[in-house]
């Protein structure tokens, strides 16, 4: 578990309180989500590089810091991870978005990737792969080795909760890749979802529950 960075700010962990809540609407919980996503990308982008530059004030010339070297992307895991992704472009306008959809084979019961639309310099970018919830770990998984297929510099996941279970399956695959999470929670269910967990991710965001 040593890859496994809790974000345990007072904010992200008040607002995840009221994400869980059963009583939340569809319109709070996409915007706690939002905010949770933002203030967790501020933690997950500490130590992104800094290059100097010369400006002037409204009183001296000066000199001051701005990002330099690696370019970033955001992938959002379909259809859940789309409500992450505003909060991180709040705080990174200039992020390049790209998406990977994945839905479950009914025989075989593993992801199947149907959609995957990347920046075409992937090569050149540091990725956060996005989803509010890493459960048994099989779509994240899957999203990594397409974001590696295509070339991505590195990848960092990042999600709301996980499951014990599906970060053991996660790093049994990459564990080159660290995960971000604002807990930790107890376990699986019989039927994969994550206990305490906040249900389905897609149907609150989406208001489909």
């Amino acid at each position: 578990m040593q890859d496994v960075f809790i974000v345990d700010h007072p904010l992200i962990q008040h607002k995840l309180t009221y994400i869980r809540d059963r009583n939340t609407s569809t319109k709070m919980f996409k915007e706690l989500l939002e905010e949770v996503s933002m203030l967790m990308a501020y933690e997950i982008t500490r130590n992104l590089e800094l290059e100097d530059t010369d400006i002037e004030t409204p009183l001296v010339p000066t000199r001051g810091k701005v990002l330099g070297g690696k370019k970033l992307a955001v992938v959002p895991i379909l259809r859940a991870g789309l409500g992450m992704v505003r909060g991180i472009e709040n705080l990174i306008p200039n992020v390049r978005i790209g998406h990977l959809g994945m839905y479950r084979d009914h025989d075989t019961l593993q992801p199947v990737v149907y959609y995957n639309k990347l920046p075409q310099d992937m090569h050149q970018r540091d990725v956060i792969l996005v989803d509010p919830m890493l459960a048994t770990g099989g779509s994240a998984v899957i999203a990594v080795d397409e974001l590696k297929k295509a070339g991505a510099r590195s990848v960092k996941f990042m999600a709301l909760i996980a499951a014990p279970e599906g970060i053991r399956h996660f790093f049994d695959h990459h564990p080159d890749v660290p995960i971000y999470v604002a807990a930790v929670d107890e376990k699986l269910s019989e039927q994969g979802y994550i206990l305490p967990g906040l249900g389905d991710a897609g149907d609150r965001i989406f208001g489909t529950r």
